[in-house]
């Protein structure tokens, strides 16, 4: 098959518009469509789109002329048309909805500031984007000026990062950092830099996608300061992937920024696939590595998005082995309620016994791997260094070192105790598993 070059699109009423304006950042962002008006002289729009748009309390609309010139206009299932433009369907509620479905608000010690995992950490820095996904996890505060981050919550940020050891690396997002006035992300990534412990600094962000000219020469300079840096894109089909796309991934790539993309799984979008086969291969193309699938938050307006976790795992499935294994994602549910991401993945492990495992290919070709049977726990290698810490959140690993036999639910102790009295049966040290834990008691 012939590889296709990737395409430059501009939607015929920005045909006036000079090369030097259109491609000029600024002019995009001072320049996006938000209202029925607008957006008709761009495309035909359906009758569930207008009673959207003229309802009060929408989530916010604004798109960049770049972004909906990528829509094919007579086209009600365009698969960019369906992220960017609300329909009546955001305002049916549906099951299990929140305001804030990850528990973001409620894990975080600073305003903006998410320490869910033990070594990193997510830091809000704005609530404006480009353009505003309609299935976004942020609702609750994405696209309200009102809700911007102030300097005073920065600072609060930046001392907890620095009493904060553990902390080894940064994902700033929002809304998108690089909507941020330069010399404030500059300031933030400065601030971030003079931490010691602070290893990376990650930047999600959606503006090379929607806004591919902020991706100037002098934006990637400044960020290539602040080395070692990764970035994040959200691409969610390949009509997404244009010839200004590409262009600005080079820039970044050139920049020794690495790229990966998150992908958010949408009915009607991207649940097929042959479509997401095509999505992670084009990425690939413009050296972008595909990094989550992620399944639909249960937020509120994007229930119409949803589809079964059986549809992820089909995906998966047509994915690994029919495709490089650098364009295989993570497929994740990010747990509702706060728990975070959880893989999901196709079942390739059949059976075992106490010495082989029986496993199944992508085309369903099913063998078994002979184990060492005089494997030893002994013959591991040892690590010399100091553990990091992970107060509280050791979790199945410390079932695996040693560390704890059992984890207990809130309140097991207390259930079982059944208000009973302390009798001379009671005593702790009978279960106080021998060589298991601090290592206070010796074999």
């Amino acid at each position: 098959m012939t590889v296709l070059p990737f395409l430059s699109k501009r939607a015929p009423a920005f045909a006036d518009i000079p090369d030097e304006k259109w491609n000029d950042w600024r002019w995009q962002l001072s320049h996006r469509l938000n209202s029925a008006e607008e957006i008709e002289k761009i495309i035909t729009l359906t009758e569930s789109e207008r009673k959207a748009l003229s309802t009060e309390h929408l989530f916010r609309v604004e798109v960049t002329p770049y972004f909906i010139s990528l829509i094919e206009p007579n086209d009600p299932d365009d698969p960019i048309r369906k992220q960017v433009i609300p329909t009546d369907r955001e305002m049916i509620a549906f099951t299990a909805e929140m305001v804030d479905s990850l528990a973001e608000d409620k894990h975080s010690p600073v305003p903006g500031l998410v320490h869910r995992y033990p070594d990193r950490v997510l830091m809000l820095v704005t609530t404006q984007c480009a353009s505003y996904c309609r299935y976004c996890t942020r609702a609750r505060i994405v696209g309200d000026p009102m809700a911007q981050f102030s300097r005073h919550e920065f600072d609060l940020q930046i001392e907890y990062l620095k009493r904060t050891p553990q902390v080894r690396d940064v994902l700033l997002s929002g809304g998108d950092p690089l909507i941020l006035a330069p010399k404030i992300l500059e300031e933030l990534l400065t601030r971030l830099r003079e931490i010691p412990h602070i290893e990376i600094v990650r930047i999600g962000s959606r503006v090379p996608v929607f806004m591919p000219q902020r991706i100037t020469d002098d934006l990637c300079a400044m960020l290539q300061k602040f080395h070692p840096l990764w970035l994040n894109i959200h691409v969610n089909h390949s009509n997404e992937i244009t010839k200004e796309l590409a262009e600005a991934c080079d820039k970044l790539t050139r920049a020794g920024i690495p790229l990966g993309n998150q992908t958010v799984l949408l009915a009607g979008v991207n649940d097929n696939v042959h479509i997401q086969r095509k999505l992670v291969q084009d990425l690939v193309r413009i050296r972008v590595r595909p990094y989550y699938l992620y399944q639909c938050d249960l937020v509120h307006g994007a229930g119409h998005f949803r589809t079964a976790v059986a549809k992820g795992i089909e995906i998966m499935e047509g994915l690994r082995g029919h495709t490089s294994g650098y364009a295989v994602p993570n497929y994740m549910v990010d747990a509702p309620g706060g728990g975070g991401k959880i893989p999901v993945l196709p079942n390739y492990l059949l059976s075992m016994s106490d010495h082989k495992i029986i496993l199944r290919n992508f085309e369903g070709y099913i063998t078994t791997y002979e184990e060492p049977t005089d494997y030893t726990p002994a013959m591991s290698a040892r690590y010399k260094g100091l553990k990091r810490p992970e107060p509280g959140q050791e979790g199945l690993t410390a079932l695996l070192d040693g560390e704890r036999m059992f984890i207990k639910s809130e309140g097991f102790d207390e259930v079982h105790d059944r208000h009973g009295i302390q009798h001379r049966l009671k005593d702790d040290s009978k279960w106080k598993p021998l060589g298991i834990g601090s290592g206070e008691e010796k074999l």
